[in-house]
């Protein structure tokens, strides 16, 4: 007889309802396994709203590299205007649309920079080209032409062609950290299922609220 332990998946992923779900992280985790299988590119792909100086919105597309209790990880240089508005006003949306699976994520909190432990251990897990890039690039800032970047990641190249590349220190990663978190399911006739999940901070319980589609 076997002694192993039979794991215990929660109810909603077992009867497929994920209205059920009373807790986010764990619907979050399903669902990201789910587009990993189905989508063709990029599960991990997710829209980044900030608010500039003026006050307006902006948004661009980022790829997750971490989630946890703690939220939604990503790595940018930090002189970008994300990394610039992010710094003046700490707080963010994210989106996730898996348009082969029909699914929508939302998510809205404030943000922090991760640890320099944290940031170390990914830029180290990096391409050594991705790594060369880095260095390279000045995000966002006017190019006066294609050859000038490319000149610029042979130097860099030539620079750490022995050994290990060190992080720039102007490139790290920032955590929205999750506070409301809306699900979005597709259904005909836009009868579309949608729940949200809300707490007031970090290690609060979650509340659960089901939306009109």
């Amino acid at each position: 007889m076997s002694n192993t332990t039979p794991i215990e998946h929660p109810s909603w992923l077992t009867s497929g309802d994920f209205t059920a779900a009373d807790e986010p992280l764990a619907l979050f985790t399903a669902w990201l396994k789910d587009a990993s299988a189905a989508e063709p590119r990029d599960p991990t792909a997710m829209t980044l709203a900030t608010v500039d100086a003026d006050g307006a919105p902006n948004a661009r597309m980022v790829l997750l590299k971490g989630v946890d209790e703690r939220g939604f990880v990503f790595y940018t240089n930090m002189d970008s205007p994300k990394g610039r508005e992010l710094d003046a006003r700490p707080l963010a949306a994210l989106v996730f649309h898996w348009k082969s699976l029909n699914r929508q994520v939302r998510v809205r909190g404030p943000v922090e920079r991760v640890s320099t432990a944290e940031a170390d251990a990914y830029f180290a897990s990096r391409a050594k080209q991705a790594q060369i890039g880095a260095w390279a690039s000045k995000q966002s800032s006017p190019l006066e032409s294609r050859l000038a970047f490319e000149k610029a990641v042979a130097l860099y190249a030539a620079k750490y062609a022995i050994g290990t590349v060190p992080r720039p220190p102007n490139w790290s990663g920032y955590r929205i950290v999750s506070l409301r978190m809306e699900f979005w399911q597709d259904r005909p006739f836009r009868l579309h299922d949608r729940i949200e999940f809300r707490r007031q901070r970090l290690g609060a319980p979650w509340s659960k609220t089901r939306l009109y589609p």
